[in-house]
């Protein structure tokens, strides 16, 4: 059986089952619902932004790019210092600078004051990983499956509360403060209850930060992550771009380096490309590609005006997050199976499994488009697939580790899923843009369409690898 069993060496320190075992599963997954529900929010208030600080679209994407840079950064460090110094910690930290964030956001009365908020509020992208990681230093091993995935569905899951609790909002006031002091108090609630439900683990690997690694990290993931996340406007062979890509390969090779002669490392390089670990990172790149896609993907085709454009559903912010109702329910139901289904096949498998589902539902998009229903099956067959697919995954990344080193190694995989992320953002955008209805800047609806089969084709690619790994790795 492929995976079914932890490869990595018992933990004779792992504590007992918590007496709450529900409460600490409840509170990391509400904490990491929140999280998600910052990341959406601001995507359907673009526009009105735009109009708001009468800025420019390339000035207004620092919104939504300035809290993916600070997350790219802040993931790998906080999982460090989750497995150095604690993760509640840590993940308190992630939730506080969450709430600072989305204050400052609320309070904002220009649009660099709204940008430094949104940073704030993207360096609790960290605590996904560290969550994954405390389950596993406390959780009964037949139970950490199951439980990774509870956790892994909130992604998609806060992702559509966010764009109903924004559609609500926005159908009552044209300001942008109401939705961020909604954040405000969910990152409250959410640090209240971590701070009371989650136990608090004495077992820690110890050690001294890697500060120059850290600094050069930081460094070259934002010169990488700035280059993806703007070269729709400044140009993909424009002169800012390509410098920013070069910089970013010369700062990487200096930072593997520096990790490869530093004697504690802030990212052990194993990790990230090692045998077992490079083909779930892989795994991680496009399922991010393939997720984050369908926030903006979705978002815009169901708001796009069918009496206009001759396809599109018509609908508002708010229609959105209901068509993706479903997807949070049956990713919910189905992230709680998870468990069952790695027993039998192993986590790699489960992973393939999750993978084919998720590029089944693009496909059904890609082919017929043209009703409601259409997006409700879409939504359904989605929330089976990554419901499956994210709760492998967060157990296929630990697996192998030593206990002291999961919370690093579940926050590489999460940032080469942002990653992932951002490289979806640019194709897709790149594919609708230069694909639009003459005289307008409208996307053709096959433009839509070849976004869904590529979207399909790297879910699909996920299922290959994840399948691979399984032969590769057998126990």
């Amino acid at each position: 059986m492929s995976g079914a069993t932890t490869a990595a060496p018992a933990n004779t320190a792992r504590a007992a089952q918590p007496p709450h075992a529900g409460l600490t599963l409840l509170a990391l997954a509400t904490a990491g619902m929140v999280v998600s529900v910052q990341q959406t929010l601001v995507i359907p208030l673009l526009p009105q932004l735009m109009r708001r600080f009468d800025a420019s679209v390339t000035a207004v994407t620092w919104v939504f790019t300035a809290s993916l840079l600070a997350g790219a950064v802040a993931t790998p460090l906080l999982s460090r210092f989750g497995d150095m110094y604690g993760k509640k910690k840590m993940i308190l930290l992630a939730m506080g600078l969450l709430v600072a964030g989305s204050v400052v956001s609320a309070v904002s009365t220009s649009l660099p004051v709204l940008v430094a908020g949104r940073a704030l509020q993207g360096t609790s992208s960290a605590l996904v990983p560290l969550a994954i990681g405390m389950i596993r230093d406390v959780f009964p091993r037949e139970r950490v499956t199951t439980a990774i995935g509870i956790v892994s569905a909130t992604m998609g899951v806060g992702g559509s509360i966010g764009m109903i609790v924004t559609g609500l909002i926005s159908r009552q006031t044209g300001s942008h403060a109401p939705v961020f002091w909604v954040a405000a108090g969910l990152g409250a609630a959410g640090l209240v209850l971590v701070g009371i439900c989650a136990p608090t683990m004495d077992r820690r690997a110890g050690g001294r930060p890697d500060i120059l690694g850290a600094a050069v990290l930081a460094a070259w993931l934002v010169c990488l992550l700035l280059g993806i996340s703007q070269g729709n406007q400044w140009g993909w062979t424009s002169g800012g771009v390509l410098a920013l890509f070069a910089a970013a390969a010369a700062l990487c090779a200096a930072w593997v380096a520096i990790e490869l002669k530093v004697r504690e490392p802030l990212v052990r390089l194993a990790l990230l490309v090692g045998p077992r670990s490079a083909s779930a990172n892989l795994a991680s790149i496009l399922l991010g590609f393939s997720m984050f896609a369908a926030f903006t993907l979705i978002s815009n085709f169901v708001q796009t005006s069918k009496d206009q454009a001759g396809y599109g559903l018509s609908g508002s912010v708010l229609d959105v997050g209901l068509y993706m109702l479903p997807s949070t329910v049956t990713m919910l139901l189905f992230s709680s199976l998870a468990g069952r289904i790695a027993a039998r096949i192993g986590p790699a498998y489960t992973l393939s499994l999750g993978s084919v589902f998720a590029g089944l539902s693009y496909v059904w998009l890609a082919v017929s488009n043209a009703h409601g229903y259409d997006m409700l099956a879409f939504s359904a067959i989605q929330g089976v697939g990554f419901g499956i697919a994210y709760a492998a995954l967060g157990t296929l990344a630990v697996q192998h580790v030593p206990m002291d080193q999961s919370g690093i190694a579940s926050g590489i995989n999460s940032l080469v899923r942002t990653a992932g992320g951002s490289i979806a953002g640019a194709v897709t955008a790149a594919v609708l843009t230069g694909h639009t209805l003459a005289g307008t800047e409208i996307p053709t609806l096959g433009a839509y369409e070849a976004c869904f089969w590529i979207v399909a084709a790297g879910a699909a690619l996920a299922a290959l690898v994840a399948a691979g790994h399984g032969m590769r790795h057998r126990t």
